[in-house]
């Protein structure tokens, strides 16, 4: 009888171990950029690479054609799919120069922010005087967005509008599945 007791205790300590650890993969599928204003910037690439079967990347680099860029916006929208891409959680815009500057920024906008420092050369305040470069791992984003801020599964859709002197220059979207 005890080693019954025992085989179920250990039994029911595994399932529930098992069952209550979910993890959660990020998949980006596509990545699309579109420069509104080919005065203003042109896109030299924007695609997906990957290294090996486990080491991915999202690859972009856009030419800023007029520099200095002393006012930039950004609007953040993030869509589920349903039948089509549907508006989901979030729908921000915040001025991408103040917001660098600043202390105490908007939480939405410093999380987005935080996937995307650590690969970027954007980790400077205004104005802007170079090309912006972005090579994002896969794991990085992994991490961030199931462990820290877990999603639920689905097909989404992440689009910036880059905004500079209050005229929309680019499109920006990023294609991705969470399983």
């Amino acid at each position: 009888m005890a080693i019954k007791l025992s085989l179920f205790s250990v039994y029911l300590v595994f399932f529930t171990y098992y069952f209550t650890e979910v993890y959660s993969l990020v998949e980006f599928t596509n990545a699309l950029c579109e420069s509104l204003d080919k005065d203003f910037a042109l896109f030299d690439y924007c695609f997906l690479k990957s290294i090996n079967r486990t080491l991915k990347y999202v690859s972009l680099k856009v030419n800023l054609l007029k520099i200095p860029v002393t006012k930039v916006k950004v609007k953040f929208g993030l869509y589920k799919r349903v039948n089509s891409y549907m508006p989901f959680l979030y729908n921000i815009t915040f001025d991408a120069c103040r917001f660098l500057k600043s202390s105490n920024p908007n939480p939405i906008a410093l999380y987005f922010y935080s996937i995307f420092q650590d690969y970027s050369n954007i980790n400077h305040t205004c104005p802007f005087n170079h090309d912006i470069l972005l090579d994002v791992p896969y794991h990085s984003i992994n991490t961030k967005l199931t462990k820290i801020l877990p999603f639920p599964e689905g097909k989404y859709m992440l689009e910036a509008h880059w905004i500079a002197y209050d005229i929309d220059r680019a499109v920006t979207k990023f294609y991705w599945s969470l399983t």
